[in-house]
């Protein structure tokens, strides 16, 4: 119980940080530039509602108000109706008109600065990672539940998913999203052995998301630690082995499923370790805590990509998204998916509780995610100000404040 308590109080405080700093690189980007750019700053702070702290520095106010859900930079300068740049008495402060480039600059600053984040965090998964790359870089089916649908129509472990829909798909994350969107899915699949053939399955719905039920993308698992006196020490396993079989089945995703299926049970394990594969036999043992068998390691099951592929692949997933969102027969899923501040605070926590590594992907995700969605040519975001700058650079004159309202 003490345990659980700690795991949730540092996944919040894990949350905040991560949160507040995705927020913080963002609206720094425009604080910044605006400044370079010689643009008026009224107020500089992070979260929304009442002011936590705040203090006057020069002539702009700091701030850290009290909820982590968002942030912002006051510059009058930059409002398109024109409210901001008079005073409370309603007069006009005589800021100036800035050139439209410096309001494209300060326009694309804060998601030019949440992308350079996001690189930095995949470095550093990758870094943290890198030996444990998986050799299978496409959507390749892992594991297959033997009472599934899918494992009754011939879906097996080690098959290639390269299209659902016709859709090509290069990586799993694809085949969650476009399952996700689609009641029924047609997979166009290659075997091991090259044979290729297509096969329609119903999606079902878990945690209000549509996935393919039974069916789990291939990662190894590999050791990051062995925990004293466990079965997994008395096996011989040694942190750094990558489990590739167990009990004669590989290409698997569900390690934890399969350990408790075998409890109380010797059980073969294949293990890579230093370009040598060997067999040891481990043999699952109860534990009452975790209400499961466990054979005492910890390990990684996700699979670490390039800096560049994961930043490209967090980027088409929302894409993809967007997407679907403007497609008739994939909107109405695709909107029950999205959700806003709480929603995705309330994700972050529970892959905080997971790791470290996880969290920082997940903020990787929500950096390209705030990059993508804050260019949007909408009012309020990003590509509304940039939209409204590239007029009137085009046109010598801004546009009317009738239009922007």
């Amino acid at each position: 119980m003490i345990a659980d308590l700690l795991s949730l109080v540092w996944a919040i405080v894990l949350v905040l940080l991560l949160f507040g700093l995705t927020i913080f690189v963002h609206e720094l980007g425009h604080f910044l530039t605006a400044r370079w750019c010689g643009l008026k700053v009224d107020a500089f702070a992070i979260g929304m509602g009442p002011a936590l702290w705040k203090r006057k520095i020069g002539d702009v106010v700091y701030k850290i108000n009290l909820l982590p859900i968002g942030g912002y930079v006051a510059l009058p300068q930059m409002d398109p109706t024109g409210t901001s740049a008079v005073d409370e008495n309603g007069d006009d402060r005589n800021l100036g008109y800035p050139a439209p480039w410096k309001k494209m600059i300060v326009s694309v600053a804060g998601v030019i600065c949440n992308m350079i984040l996001a690189f930095i965090l995949a470095y550093i998964i990758y870094w943290d990672g890198r030996e444990f790359v998986p050799e299978y870089t496409n959507a390749t089916v892992g594991y297959v539940d033997t009472n599934s649908v899918a494992y009754t129509e011939g879906v097996r472990a080690g098959d290639v998913i390269h299209a659902i829909n016709t859709e090509q798909v290069d990586t799993w994350e694809q085949v969650q999203l476009t399952s996700a969107l689609n009641d029924d899915v047609v997979l166009s699949i290659t075997s091991p052995d090259g044979q290729e053939r297509e096969l329609t399955l119903a999606t079902e719905k878990v945690s209000g998301v549509r996935m393919l039920p039974g069916v789990f993308p291939m990662s190894y698992c590999v050791v990051l630690a062995v925990l004293p006196g466990s079965s997994a020490e008395d096996a011989g396993l040694a942190p750094g082995d990558r489990i590739v079989a167990w009990d004669g089945i590989t290409l698997f995703s569900r390690m934890i499923g399969l350990v408790d299926q075998n409890r109380g049970e010797p059980t073969e394990i294949t293990v890579e370790r230093d370009d040598e594969e060997l067999r040891l036999t481990v043999t699952p043992q109860y534990d009452e805590e975790a209400g499961r068998a466990l054979i005492g390691i910890q390990f990684l099951v996700d699979e670490v990509r390039k800096p560049l592929d994961q930043v490209k692949s967090h980027a088409t997933l929302i894409f993809r998204i967007l997407k679907a969102l403007v497609t008739p027969s994939e909107a109405k899923a695709a909107a029950e998916g999205i959700g806003g501040p709480v929603l995705i605070i309330d994700i972050f926590l529970k892959v905080a509780q997971v790791g470290l590594m996880a969290a920082l992907s997940f903020t990787c995700l929500l950096n390209v995610n705030l990059a993508v969605i804050n260019m949007l040519p909408l009012p309020v975001l990003d590509g509304g100000h940039l939209l409204l700058a590239l007029w009137e650079a085009i046109t010598r004159k801004p546009a009317s404040r009738r239009i922007v309202e």
